[in-house]
Parts: C-alpha cells; structure tokens; sequence
C-alpha cells in the first residue's frame, strides 16, 4: 500500500461539538431558596416531593464539573438575575450576585424585566461597575461591574433607536460561529415601573429576531441561539415538555427558521421541549437547575445539525461548596449578617404569599395591613385603605422553631424597597383599579388589601364588570362611587405598575416610609403576628 491512499490520522471531524450551560431567574438567590425544587416523586408521578437545591457555592461547582473537559463550551443566561432578590444581594444592589456570575464564568445573558426594576443606569452601572449613586460604595471591596455581557436587542432608546445593550454577540467554535441573540419579554412595560423604563422601548422578540437575521447570515453566521426572557407552562416534570402553553410557543413559531436552540425564562418553570421543530429550554428559577445543551456544529454548512438538552438539578447534597464563591459570600456576610440579624417579632404561623382562589394570600393581608398602619394617622397620610400588588411579595415569612423573625426574612418578603405613596381617590376610581386585576385574563394580579375592606368579584362576568359595586365595603359601609377615600400603595402601583393606570389619577399625594421599613414597625409592634381570616376577598364563581 502506498503511503498516498493512506488517510491522515488528523483528518478534522464533519462536526464540532459544543456545550452550552444555562440559567435563567436566578434572582440574587447566592444560598439555596427554601424549599428548593418540586419535582415528581420517582416512585409516584402523581405527587411531587421537595429537593433541597441552588446556591452559588453548589451551582459553581456544577458549572465546572459540566464544563470539564469540553474543549468548546459556553455558560449563558436568560434574564432576571437580578431584582427581586434576598436580602444578601439586595443589601448592595445586587453587586454580590453579578461578582459570583462572573466568578462562575457566565459569559453572556439577556436582560430581563427585573433587571429594569432600579431603571436602565443603574443597569448600565452592573455591567460597568462603579459605586452605586445615592447609597455609594457599601461592599466589602470596589464594585468592577459584570465580566459577562448584557445583551436586548428588542430593548431600545426611543430617541435614538437603538438598543441598550449589544443585540448579540458571536462565538468562534473551532472557526464556526455562532449567535447568541438577547431578548426581553415585550410586556416589559407592564410590569416595571415606569419611572425606570421611561425614554425604552420594548419591541416585538419575533420581529426584532428576524430582522437580525440577514445581517448574521451576512457575518457568515448560520448557528443561532436565542436567550429570550420569556416562557410558558408545561404540565410535565422538570425535563419534560407535554402540553407546553403561554407566550413561548407563539413566539418561536414564529421565529425565522434561521434559529436553532431557544434558552427561555420569565415563568419560572422547568422544561426541555421541541416546538415547532427546535429545542427550548426553561431552568426554573433561583439557581436551582442549570440546563446541559450540546449542539454538534456542521462544518461544512456552519450550522447546528444536532441539539440535546438536560436539566440537571443544582443538588447541594451532591455539590460541593466552591472556596471561592464561599469566600465571597462570607466577605458580603460580614457587612450584612449584623443587619440582617437584628429581631423583627415572631410568627405563630407560617405566612404564605400562596393565594387561595380568590386570590387573597396570609402574607399579603398582613403586608397591607402594615401599610395601612404606617400611613394611617393625619401626618402620614390619612389613609382608611391599603393595596399592595401580589407580584411585590416574593417569599414567604417562614415559622421558625420558636417563632423569632429578622430584619433578614421581612426584607426577603419586601425586597424592592418601594416607598409608600397616599392618594384621594373615589369609590368609583378604586373600583375601576380593581377591575384593572384582569387586564391580562391569563395571569390576573389580585390585589392585597388591608383589613377593614372587602369585595367579592366574579370570574364569569365580562372584562370592567367582575368587581361587584354593592360588595365593595370600608370598615362595615359600602364604598360609595362619589365619595373620596386616602388610599395607600407604593410608588410601582401609583405610577401605573402592573397596568394599574387608575391609580395614577389620586389626588393630593403624600410620600411615606418604604414598604419593607413598614413590614418591620408592624412586626415590632405587633408581634407575634397570626395569619388574619381569609375573609378580605370573595370569589363568586
């Protein structure tokens, strides 16, 4: 044989294999959320059981186990890393979590609603660094700003056209490219304040993917995963995908046929699906599932022949802590444990933030009721009524063996720091603010109201006329349309958060303390507090 027909032993392979990690929802969750998971019981698919699951320390030790020993791999995320976070990130405006992200390698992500909620400089201010405005250099070291990129293409400044942050960024895979394209959900402006958004808009996620394709296509580009903050809801377990619905699966079909892979978020869920002939990932949320995709690489068409995925469960029994992520982690402690740690009251029971089907929930009456007291004398603002809105209440205030609570659970409930905000509106404008709880039928946003008040509304009737008048009753009289009435929210509803635009239209305002600061006097001086009877709002149908 003749050394001419012999095939070299360094042919290059048809195909590059690449893995891409993802996240999504992480929130500012560094240690595991109570309760972790929920996944179905292995030996009964009809009851769920609970793993305990998440944390930085763990999850950075998946990412390396995951990543180890592939030559070409990515960590990338899908929006709401931050916002709405536990009292350790939330104390330094999140720096701690964007520092360990880009501990752990994270490489690109999308922006997500929740990285709007302290408004686009102070977004801009997490991928550059620098101390924080108003509250200045509160860390245990300087704040340098994200190793990662923030990506929106479907994010743009009105007055110039442009998007916020790059649209997209293109990795070289052993010479093939691929596009890692960042969106946020369209209904951004519905539920951020608008005070944070002003001068942005939030267009079209199929439109705006679309449009790029061309321009890639022309960059030699033929590989393309979508980060998109923006999911549905499956009816299966954590690596399942039956009967998916909601707002991902009209939009995929309705992406170019150009896009491969989809890395979704926003609805909290787990899932692996094919829509529409393409995979689409969700990893639940808090850091408790990182998602494994590995896509083989055509070399000669540059394009994604193959696409797998798995969610792989950040298991803190099965991970070990990362020294580095521990060390931060107790630098961040030692400014906020003090602070955290300083008593609040006590509990007889655990108050849930899980409504009941009329949509009223034991943490949300006793947040209301906070509310009312801290405004209710002339000074503060005169207020008879409180309001607060479901999406503002993010973890319960867990009964603990003897019943103690910390600054540290009542700033978990309350994270935002909203300020408190009274107002004179009629019998007729609050009934409209109530009606206005169904703006989105699929994802009704029921109000919390404070003690004193309670109406009964039916789902059956139309749009404008669930709210029942004539149950509409203030401490034993009913609510009468022409009448005027001091009600207090925060300053997200009064501006028109959440689609509440008839809250915009009070009169002679007056600004109060901030919600959690409320939550903490009522403790102190209620305690212990017991979930209130349920008995606030009733459904009829």
């Amino acid at each position: 044989m003749s050394l001419a027909t012999c095939a070299p032993a360094f042919a290059q392979s048809p195909t590059v294999d690449v893995r891409i990690l993802a996240i999504n929802d992480f929130h500012g969750n560094l240690r595991p959320p109570p309760g972790g998971i929920a996944i179905d019981a292995p030996a009964d698919k009809t009851k769920k059981i609970m793993v305990a699951a998440g944390g930085a320390e763990h999850m950075a030790t998946l990412v390396r186990q995951l990543r180890a020993g592939r030559a070409n791999s990515i960590f990338v995320a899908a929006g709401d890393l931050i916002g709405a976070s536990p009292f350790l990130s939330a104390m330094f405006h999140d720096e701690p979590t964007i520092e360990s992200l880009s501990m752990m390698g994270l490489d690109v992500a999308s922006v997500g609603n929740h990285e709007f909620d302290e408004g686009l400089r102070e977004l801009q201010r997490m991928q550059n660094g620098g101390c924080h405005p108003v509250d200045g250099c509160r860390g245990p070291h300087p704040f340098m700003g994200a190793t990662f990129n923030y990506l929106a293409a479907s994010t743009v400044e009105t007055a110039t056209g442009r998007p916020v942050f790059p649209p997209y960024a293109i990795k070289q895979f052993d010479g093939i490219p691929v596009a890692f394209i960042g969106l946020t959900l369209k209904g951004t402006a519905n539920i951020v304040s608008p005070a944070g958004i002003a001068g942005l808009e939030f267009r079209d996620e199929a439109d705006t993917v679309n449009a790029l394709v061309p321009e890639l296509k022309a960059k030699g580009v033929e590989a393309i995963v979508v980060l998109i903050h923006e999911g549905g809801f499956p009816t299966g377990d954590y690596n399942e995908c039956p009967g998916i619905s909601g707002p991902i699966v009209d939009i995929v079909r309705k992406f170019d046929k150009a896009v491969d892979v989809v890395v979704s978020g926003h609805t909290h869920r787990a899932y692996t699906c094919q829509i529409d002939g393409r995979l689409v990932t969700s990893g639940d949320k808090y850091g408790t599932i990182v998602t494994a995709i590995d896509l083989k690489l055509e070399r000669a068409s540059r394009d994604i022949v193959s696409a797998t995925a798995g969610n792989v469960i950040v298991r803190t029994r099965d991970y070990a802590a990362d020294p580095a992520q521990t060390a931060l982690l107790a630098a961040y402690d030692k400014v906020a444990g003090p602070i955290a740690a300083r008593p609040a009251g006590a509990v007889t029971a655990t108050l849930t933030r899980v409504p009941n089907a009329a949509g009223e929930s034991p943490l949300g009456d006793i947040i209301a009721d906070a509310q009312l007291a801290a405004t209710a004398a002339e000074k503060d603002g005169g207020a008879v009524l409180a309001i607060t809105n479901p999406g503002g209440i993010r973890n319960d205030i867990a009964m603990s063996a003897d019943g103690a609570i910390s600054y540290g659970d009542v700033f978990a409930a309350q994270p935002f720091r909203n300020l408190m905000v009274t107002r004179s509106l009629t019998g007729a404008q609050i009934k409209t603010a109530l009606e206005q709880q169904w703006l989105d039928p699929k994802r009704p946003r029921i109000l919390q109201v404070s003690k004193g008040f309670s109406y009964a509304w039916d789902g059956s009737k139309p749009f404008g006329s669930r709210v029942a008048a004539e149950s509409m009753m203030l401490n034993g009289q009913r609510i009468e349309a022409d009448k005027t009435y001091r009600v207090t929210f925060n300053d997200y509803l009064a501006a028109g958060g959440d689609g509440f635009t008839a809250l915009k239209d009070g009169a002679a305002q007056q600004t109060g303390v901030y919600d959690v600061d409320a939550l903490y006097a009522y403790f102190k001086a209620n305690s212990p507090v017991s979930p209130a009877a349920a008995d606030r709002i009733k459904r009829l149908d």
